[in-house]
């Protein structure tokens, strides 16, 4: 078992999706190569009840914690703290005083110190004169600081996403229709792209021609293209966590439709979309510039798309299928 390390992101992604699947703890700590009570100890000491454990939010809060254990050195050593407030009000730089010091102390290890820990340390200081005077010869003074890592974390977070646990049951069994996936097909230089959106009952899928691949933008765009679908059909929509979907709340107001995020790195969670998303390169290759895609094009290609034989509907096609709920002719379908 490899106890002695901490627990990396990785590893907590498999703890969600472990809990999300509904697995003891030590199936999962089996998987993981970790000991059980590793996995207890994470999970408990991040949330108070099993079912709400987020790998996001708790690497994050591991994140955050680490930093904080990182200032205490500061405080303990005396000789050192003087040392860097000194240099601090010579109007030095985090990164000259950390170098410095090893250099005027050469032959004491404990006068030791990184430059992100003294940022830490400053912007862990209360409010007063102290803190003042020694952020003024800093040459850029932020509200607040992270490491490299959290920052780049951060960024990756969407706010206020509703996790793919939360998600009705029947959107999992398909028997009700009107839940969808979504996605993005990215094209030549990561430059353009198609949006892609699918009935996950029938497999009726809507091709979304767009002029940017940017939040506001796909936001419209995906509102506009389920105007064409009857209100009766319009229940959820499944994404993964990708920045474009970053106004899901504006979206839900526009159209109603709830949007829930997969766990990050889980395409299987939305595997209606990633196999369709093949059955759509057939025709629009990796390479495609979709700036240089007629919107015709893109029609024809989601029309023959919806009038294609699926071995999953019995060799029915997606059309067929859903104007069998329109008709009311059909009200559930087996997946």
């Amino acid at each position: 078992m490899n106890n002695y390390l901490r627990l990396n992101q990785e590893e907590r992604e498999e703890i969600s999706r472990g809990i999300w699947a509904q697995e003891s703890f030590a199936t999962i700590a089996r998987r993981i190569k970790r000991s059980t009570s590793t996995v207890s100890r994470e999970v408990w000491n991040k949330t108070k009840r099993k079912g709400c454990y987020r790998a996001e939010k708790a690497h994050m809060k591991y994140l955050e914690q680490k930093i904080r254990y990182r200032v205490v050195k500061l405080e303990s050593n005396t000789l050192l703290r003087e040392y860097v407030y000194a240099k601090l009000q010579l109007e030095w730089s985090p990164e000259e005083i950390a170098h410095r010091v090893k250099l005027d102390y050469r032959d004491d290890n404990t006068m030791r110190i990184s430059h992100e820990t003294i940022y830490q340390h400053l912007y862990c200081l209360p409010r007063g004169q102290l803190k003042a005077e020694l952020m003024r010869g800093l040459r850029r003074e932020r509200k607040h600081r992270l490491s490299r890592q959290a920052i780049h974390y951060r960024r990756q977070r969407i706010q206020d996403i509703i996790s793919i646990s939360e998600r009705p049951r029947e959107v999992r069994d398909r028997l009700v229709p009107g839940h969808w996936e979504g996605d993005l097909i990215v094209g030549k230089g990561h430059t353009s792209a198609l949006g892609t959106l699918v009935e996950r009952t029938t497999r009726l899928t809507l091709l979304v021609p767009l002029q940017k691949k940017d939040a506001f933008t796909v936001r419209q765009a995906f509102a506009k293209a389920f105007k064409r679908i009857p209100h009766q059909f319009k229940k959820s929509l499944t994404y993964d966590r990708g920045s474009e979907m970053s106004e899901h709340k504006l979206f839900t107001e526009d159209t109603k439709i709830q949007v829930y995020f997969a766990d990050p790195s889980c395409p299987w969670q939305r595997g209606t979309n990633e196999n369709t998303n093949g059955l759509i390169r057939q025709y629009f290759p990796k390479g495609t510039d979709f700036q240089t895609v007629p919107v015709t094009a893109i029609k024809e290609a989601e029309r023959r798309l919806n009038t294609r034989p699926r071995k999953t509907l019995k060799f029915s096609t997606p059309q067929e299928k859903f104007y069998q709920l329109i008709m009311k002719r059909k009200i559930a379908l087996v997946a």
